[in-house]
Formats: structure tokens, sequence, C-alpha cells
């Protein structure tokens, strides 16, 4: 933790599976301090999350009642307290945030609804955060954003409302193959090739079914031919984001197209969209986050604040 002496006015708080981040929030919006834990969702159950938010953010309590608005996980079924999802077409944020009963007076805590698609079956939580945090700053966007990662997002956004959303779990894919098959032999290195890549992913969007035997003849050319790892790890990134772009096509086909996330990863959304005419504006993920995590406490603000 940074800045223990600090007293915040609200608290704004990430809540992911792996991770849990806080911000100590002062006038206007500042950030005053910030503090990282490696207690996420997976390594919780119901009772231990008000111990862990505590040692998070602790120090940041006056002698009343803080705020503490929470996005993320922290909501989900198997987390501290399910909110419910919110059914698209609505906007990204509800002042209708779910309340978390504490045993410290000190504590208001609330958590933000994810967002749910019925037909076909979809959610998001977390995302919709980011999603108001950009619109917070470009009210007048019109088109798709896209929030790259383990699940990706592409959701639709028109008047200021999420419309609809599909997800592709296009990051689990990678790291399950990468991992636990036999490409895990081919892909162990952070290099890069950026050919391999943008090759890989016209493959993939011309003949999305040739998928499987693509992904092994990765393994033959590396036994055969001596790829490298570097350009074996950029092919099967680009077959799997290719066959993203191609089941995505409706989405980002003739749109003005937003990506929020970790900067490394959206520049390869940025490459592959760039491929297909597609001019994207890029965005840090902590930051559309944060911003998502005010426009909450602005929506449920009292006025005599």
């Amino acid at each position: 933790m940074t800045g223990t002496t600090t007293k915040a006015d609200w608290i704004a708080v990430d809540w992911g599976t792996t991770n849990a981040r806080a911000w100590a929030m002062g006038g206007a919006n500042t950030v005053l301090a910030e503090a990282l834990s490696d207690m996420g969702m997976a390594r919780l159950d119901p009772s231990q999350y008000e111990a862990v938010l505590l040692d998070m953010i602790g120090d940041w309590l006056g002698d009343g009642t803080t705020p503490v608005i929470i996005c993320g996980m922290a909501g989900a079924r198997q987390g501290w307290i399910e909110a419910a999802y919110a059914a698209v077409p609505c906007p990204a944020l509800s002042a209708d945030l779910t309340p978390v009963p504490t045993d410290d007076a000190r504590l208001q805590v609330s958590i933000i609804p994810g967002l749910k698609q019925d037909h076909p079956a979809d959610v998001m939580r977390g995302e919709e955060t980011q999603i108001a945090g950009f619109l917070s700053l470009n009210p007048r966007f019109d088109g798709v954003v896209c929030l790259p990662g383990t699940h990706t997002k592409w959701a639709h956004v028109s008047a200021s409302e999420v419309v609809s959303f599909q997800t592709a779990m296009t990051g689990d894919v990678f790291a399950a193959i990468a991992g636990h098959t036999v490409l895990r032999h081919s892909t162990t290195t952070d290099g890069w090739d950026d050919d391999a890549f943008a090759t890989a992913l016209t493959e993939a969007q011309t003949r999305p079914e040739t998928l499987a035997a693509h992904l092994f003849g990765i393994r033959a050319e590396g036994l055969l031919h001596g790829m490298g790892n570097e350009t074996a790890r950029a092919r099967l990134s680009g077959l799997l984001i290719g066959i993203e772009l191609a089941a995505t096509k409706p989405y980002w086909l003739g749109r003005d197209v937003a990506l929020i996330g970790a900067p490394r990863l959206c520049a390869l959304y940025e490459t592959a969209l760039a491929a297909q005419g597609i001019t994207a504006i890029r965005t840090k993920g902590d930051g559309m986050t944060r911003a998502g995590l005010c426009a909450a406490r602005a929506l449920t603000k009292p006025a005599k604040d």
C-alpha cells in the first residue's frame, strides 16, 4: 500500500479473479493512494472478502463512514455477494448498485452489477465499468467497444447504451493450447514475429474451418523445417485472433471501434483490425476502470455530498 496516512473521500475497487486493486479517491476524483492485493476471487470464499478489503484500505478510513464502490468478480456468484445482471439494451452502469453488509461500521460497500444478454446467452462482469468509463470520456461515441483479454468482449454501443455484446474465449484458448498441448514445446518464448502473425490472421479469416489443421502444422513446421518459437507463438496468436475476427465481423465491420485493455494485447487487435481497414481507438484498461468507478460514484452520490 502507498500513502498509508491518506484519508479517502471514497474508495474505488476493481476486484478480479486473480488480483484486486483499490484507489483512495479525493476531491474532484483525484487519486490519493493505490493498493494492490493478490487475493482475487479465485483465492477467496465470501467470508474472507471484508478482511482482505480492510487490509488494502484500512489506513484510508476516517472516523465516519466511507463509501466503497467495487466492480468485477466480487459481484460474481462465487464472489463476496452476487450482484444481479442488468439486461441489455441498457446503460453500461445502473444507479441500482448491490449493497454488501459488513461488520465494520466505517464501511459502506456496494458492488456494480454486470450485464447479461438472453439471446444469444452472454454475460460480462467488470467490463461494463470500463465501457462506462470510456463513455464518460467519449459521450458521443457510437460504435463498438472491444475489450481484449482472457474472455474478449465486443460490445455494440449506441445512444449511451450497450445494445448487444459477444464474448470470445480467445485468451483462454491461447493459454490452454500454449500451456497444455503439444504446442507447449513450440511457444515457450516472449519473442515475436510480425510477419507470421499477419500471415496467420489472413489464413484464419479466409478459411476459419482449417484452424485445427493449421494448429498442428505449427508443431510440424518446428520439427521438420526449424520454425522458431517466436514465429510459432505469433502464428498461434494470429490464427486465434483471426478466427475471432471472422466470428465477430458483424460487430466491427463498417463501425468505429475502441479498444480497452492491456497495451500489448490491444496492439495485436489494432494490427488485426488495421489489416481490415479499421483504425481503432486505443485506451488503457486501468484508466477506463477508474473512470467507470467514478461514473458509478456520480450516479450514487447523495445530493448533500
